[in-house]
């Protein structure tokens, strides 16, 4: 209800660790933003992006103004792809540095903006490569500062301190999580966001809801992390049905990017934990499998796993989606089915077989939750356990 009492077309300034610039026409607001960096000593900048978005959307148009207005020098790295590799980062570095850039601006959805962030911190470190960063062979405590333009309404990565980047000769998709790489600014404008495809649209917002979902229900969930939930999905349930049917909703677009952002912070403070950690390596195997969709297919088996330790805070989050749970244990698979049918009222019903795993792919999968650095860290802030049995077990049960 209070929804329709907010403008969207005024432009806020919500502060987190991050200044973000939230609303309709915000876009406008890196003219404001280049003239605060240059008067800061950035005079060159490396824009990190897609190969497409970031002009389709008419982003990169008013940004290049802008930093052309305020005599700002720039250099593009276009390359970038879902699920970002070390080789991007690294390639990215190498032209930074020739070039002198001093700071990062990353247009597009979690990717670049992920990507950038890598970048931010090795341009302070020099001697260091982004397998050495992705490895933990060190712990950066600086980083060039980082503004992040956002073109999806899914990752919130714009408002935290993680990146997640794949060494692919390894299969490793890990995190990271660092004070220096919150975002100095970012940008959050629905208008830029109309033109992610159907597919792209379900998938980002299914990664927002995933975010909660864990954040709240980890060993580290706090009130904040709930209450920032509980909204999360309200918002994501209402509005993803609309997006998908009209995806020049504004009013839609704005309040899913509003649930993304708000599901950034809340795992800026609660933490991830089994869905993120069999996800990765997912998309680590298959870079082509988008982030959301793996999320997607593993989030009723993970419901289902931990609903008897986590039932009163699941019954609670999950009640514009599950709303007969009343948050007892014995609930389970009621809760997991109802999730699933959720899934399948967006359109999203697939499960591991129908992007190519099979039962032999399991152990294997295991391996990698408990190998890839980072990824046992929030296996071990899950609810249930921290075991290879259970890990496998949702593995299974998303076939």
């Amino acid at each position: 209800m209070w929804e329709k009492d907010i403008n969207i077309h005024e432009v806020k300034e919500i502060r987190t660790r991050t200044t973000v610039y939230f609303g309709v026409g915000a876009i406008q607001k890196i003219h404001q933003i280049a003239k605060d960096i240059k008067s800061k000593g950035y005079d060159k900048v490396i824009v990190m992006s897609g190969r497409n978005a970031y002009k389709a959307t008419g982003a990169w148009a008013v940004v290049e103004t802008a930093l052309k207005d305020n005599g700002i020098g720039y250099i593009n790295y276009d390359q970038v792809t879902p699920n970002p590799n070390t080789h991007h980062v690294n390639d990215a570095v190498k032209m930074a540095k020739d070039f002198g850039a001093k700071a990062v601006i990353a247009i597009g959805g979690g990717s670049p903006t992920d990507a950038g962030k890598s970048v931010a911190i090795l341009l302070e470190y020099p001697d260091k490569t982004a397998e050495d960063l992705y490895e933990f062979r060190f712990a950066p405590d600086k980083a060039a500062p980082i503004i992040s333009i956002n073109l999806t309404h899914g990752t919130g990565t714009e408002t935290n301190r993680f990146a997640v980047v794949t060494n692919l000769e390894k299969n490793f998709k890990p995190a990271i999580a660092y004070d220096c790489i919150y975002p100095m600014y970012a940008i959050d404008d629905p208008q830029l966001m109309t033109k992610l495809s159907p597919k792209q649209t379900r998938y980002v917002s299914i990664d927002a809801v995933n975010h909660v979902v864990e954040a709240a229900t980890s060993a580290v969930a706090s009130p904040y992390s709930i209450s920032l939930a509980k909204q999360v999905i309200e918002l994501v349930a209402r509005y993803l049905p609309k997006a998908i049917s009209n995806p020049d909703d504004l009013e839609a677009r704005y309040f899913l990017a509003y649930a993304a952002m708000m599901g950034g912070v809340s795992f800026d403070n609660g933490l991830l934990h089994y869905t993120h950690a069999l996800e990765h390596p997912l998309s680590a195997v298959k870079p082509e499998l988008a982030h959301g969709l793996g999320l997607a297919i593993l989030l009723p088996a993970v419901i289902k796993t931990i609903y008897k330790d986590k039932a009163a805070t699941l019954a609670d989050i999950l009640a514009p989606i599950a709303p007969e749970l009343k948050g007892t244990p014995d609930e389970a698979q009621k809760a997991s089915d109802y999730v699933y049918n959720w899934l399948k009222s967006v359109d999203v019903p697939e499960k591991l077989k129908d992007e190519g795993f099979s039962e032999s792919d399991v152990d294997k999968l295991t391996d990698l939750a408990f190998t890839t650095p980072s990824l046992d860290g929030l296996i071990n802030i899950g609810p249930s356990g921290n075991s290879k049995e259970l890990v496998r077990n949702i593995y299974k049960e998303s076939l």
